[in-house]
């Protein structure tokens, strides 16, 4: 299993709504990160929209990637997304996830 961080950037005036979805993600998305590997996933967020997060998959956070872009919930689920970040317009958020290096871990 590989542990995996990342970082992203919510566009400070859309905080409180990307919150907000977050409390009611679609059940159809819950199932497809379920169903590609997506394990003990968590997303935490500074009070500058700065989010990490942190998910660990079978081989890592490009096989975890390409395995949902093959399901059509996450498609929407991006595009629904898109608006709530700092990124280059028509970027998927998912792939504006910066992975972090692991240097330490305590077991």
């Amino acid at each position: 299993m590989k542990r995996v961080g990342f970082v992203l950037k919510v566009k400070r005036e859309k905080i409180s709504e990307y919150q907000e979805h977050h409390k009611k993600v679609w059940p159809e998305m819950l199932e497809a990160l379920r169903r590609t590997g997506w394990g003990n996933y968590s997303l935490f967020m500074r009070p500058d929209g700065t989010l990490f997060g942190y998910v660990e998959t079978p081989e890592g956070l490009d096989a975890a990637r390409d395995a949902m872009s093959k399901e059509e919930v996450n498609t929407r689920w991006q595009e629904f997304m898109s608006p709530y970040f700092e990124a280059p317009q028509g970027a998927a958020p998912d792939q504006m996830m910066q992975e972090l290096e692991e240097v330490f871990h305590l077991d």
